[in-house]
Parts: structure tokens; sequence; C-alpha cells
């Protein structure tokens, strides 16, 4: 088999609900639509769907959008993602799914990856899909989400949540950390970070990161930690002790580490290591350096640091994962061979 010729996009149904949040409808079609491989074809196919036939979907705004595609084009996802809807869209209050959204549902495929953005996760709830799994949403509906669905573990705080075959996020911004985390999970940091400089995203927020901080956006009357970040990242292939980043803003140690976590929503040294394992992918991905010099490169010093490091965070060893992206940069991807990557542990 030429797997040059069988080659197909990943196929990524997005479901749009009545009451429909528009901005967050369009982040998958965003990330998504970027991608493409070292021939410039695109890795992903987006589609939206109703769960009627083809026409009007209400949303929250003064305007509805026309969707061309029915509830059937669930049946051809390889991934479905359901964007937040006014309130609970078609969930009712007790936790049921109306019958028209659990007749859509039903075309799903199993072995179907799913995630939600923000509001989406009470139709994954509703359905079934996330009894006995962490899950998060945004932190204002997390109470109530516990509430309907006590076999759910949910966790307010976090970003998104990887759970292998089912993803879930919090409200909005962190929809589209969401997306390019499985963007990075299918294709590498290399293809994901891309896709962010075009976004005008940050390309990494890692999904434990907290999702509510108390002073995202410094007052204007206090220093930011801005010019040590930027000076760590200018030398992760050095030693960096907390109290060198401090210094660079004139600060203590111990006012310099509470700022850092209110504006970043991480400890300094939980920051400096998703630096540090984010350098290593770019560098496992796009250089053949031996496996030592790139944990020297990276800042983790041995290779058996990195390879802890990578473990703990995405579940393979450094060789593995040059293999696994390696592999993919090419473009060779199989017909029906699965786009997810090696990682499916918690964000």
């Amino acid at each position: 088999m030429d797997p040059v010729a069988d080659f197909r996009p990943h196929r990524v149904v997005v479901l749009a609900l009545d009451g429909l949040l528009p901005f967050e409808l369009g982040i998958p079609h965003r990330i998504f639509g970027r991608p493409k491989d070292a021939r410039g074809r695109h890795l992903y196919e987006v589609v939206t769907c109703s769960v009627r036939p083809p026409g009007p979907v209400e949303t929250d705004a003064d305007f509805a959008i026309h969707v061309a595609s029915g509830p059937e084009a669930l049946a051809t996802a390889d991934t479905v993602i359901v964007p937040a809807s006014y309130e609970l869209g078609p969930v009712h209050e007790e936790g049921v799914l109306t019958d028209e959204l659990a007749d859509a549902l039903a075309h799903i495929r199993p072995g179907t990856r799913l995630a939600s953005i923000c509001t989406g996760v009470y139709v994954l709830a509703a359905a079934g899909y996330l009894d006995g799994r962490p899950a998060t949403t945004h932190w204002a509906d997390a109470e109530r989400l516990q509430r309907m669905f006590p076999r759910v573990k949910v966790d307010p705080d976090v970003l998104f949540i990887d759970d292998g075959d089912v993803l879930t996020s919090a409200g909005v911004a962190a929809g589209i950390d969401l997306c390019l985390h499985i963007v990075r999970r299918d294709h590498g940091a290399a293809v994901a970070n891309d896709v962010a400089r075009r976004t005008v995203v940050p390309p990494h927020r890692d999904g434990g990161q907290a999702q509510y901080i108390q002073r995202p956006v410094p007052d204007p009357q206090q220093a930011s930690t801005t010019t040590a970040r930027a000076w760590a990242l200018g030398r992760l292939h050095k030693p960096i002790q907390l109290r060198d980043m401090a210094a660079q803003e004139s600060m203590s140690v111990r006012t310099f580490t509470r700022r850092f976590r209110e504006e970043v929503g991480v400890s300094p040294g939980q920051w400096l290591t998703q630096q540090r394992v984010e350098r290593a992918r770019h560098l496992l991905e796009s250089t053949d350096l031996s496996v030592d010099r790139v944990a020297r490169d990276a800042g983790f010093g041995t290779a058996q640091s990195m390879r802890q490091h990578l473990q703990a965070a995405l579940g393979v060893t450094p060789t593995a994962y040059r293999r696994t992206f390696r592999a993919r940069s090419n473009g060779l991807r199989r017909v029906g061979e699965a786009a997810d990557g090696p990682v499916a542990a918690r964000g």
C-alpha cells in the first residue's frame, strides 16, 4: 500500500448546538484548519454539523448560522468536538439529553476521540462518556457540573484535561489551549507551535495551569515578572536559580514567587520545567542531536533527568518521542491509522 496515495486528513466534526457561542465554534476551525504536512497537505479536515438536517442554528448573539451538514456527519468523525452553548444547551436540568441530541450522538462510532470546550462538557457528561473519569469546565460552572453528574471527577482548577480518548477544557481561551494540545499530541510541538505563531497565541499553556488567576494582568503600579521570564528563556541550557530570576526584577525570592504565580498561574519551577520540556520536544523533532546533547541544550543536564521529565509530562521516552514525530513529519500516515499521539495523560 502506497502511504502517500492513501493519505487522508484526520476528520474533526464540530457539533453546533442551539445557543452556541460563535467565538468558541470558530476555535476548532481556526486551529485545525492550519496544520499542513511537508507536502503542503492539510492534516485535518474540519466539518460542522447540527443535530438536525442542514439549516439554521441559533447562537447566543443576534444572528443565526447556517450549518450545511446534519448529524450523519458524526459517523465520519475521527474526533468530535462539542463547543459551548448557552447555559446547558440541549441538556435538561436533570442531566438528561434531549431526544434529538441523543439520536444525533448515536451516530458516533466507538473509538472516536471526543472533546468539549467549556459547557460543551454537559453533553459528554449527560451521554455517559465521562462516568468515572476526570473532566473540567469553566470554573463558574464546575459546582453545577459536579452536582448534576456526581460520577464525573470534576477538577475546577485546570485549563484542560486529556484523559486519552476524551478531553475537556475550561472556557474560551482554554479551548484554544486544548485544540493546540491535540495538534501537539497528534503531530508534535513544531507543528503546534507553527499554528500558534500564525494564530498569535502562546504556543503552550500546560493543562494543569491554574484556570482562575486572581490578578492575570499586573497592576500598573506593580512590577511584572516578564523580564525574568524572557531572561530565563534565553538561557534554558544553563542552571537557573530562583534567586537569579528574582534578581532580574529586583524582588525578594518570596515576593517574586508570589507575583510569578499570580501572573502565570504556576510556580517558577513548574514553569521552567514546562519550557524545558517544550525545548526538548522541539530539538528531538527538528534536529539529529544526540539525546545527551538535547538534554544539555534543554537544560536538563543529563539524559536520565530529561527522560524522567518527558515520561512524567508525555508518557514516552525521548527516543520514542523522536521516532513517533519524525515519522509523522513525513506525512505518511495511512488511511485508518489513528492520529492519536503517544500522549494519553492528564494535561
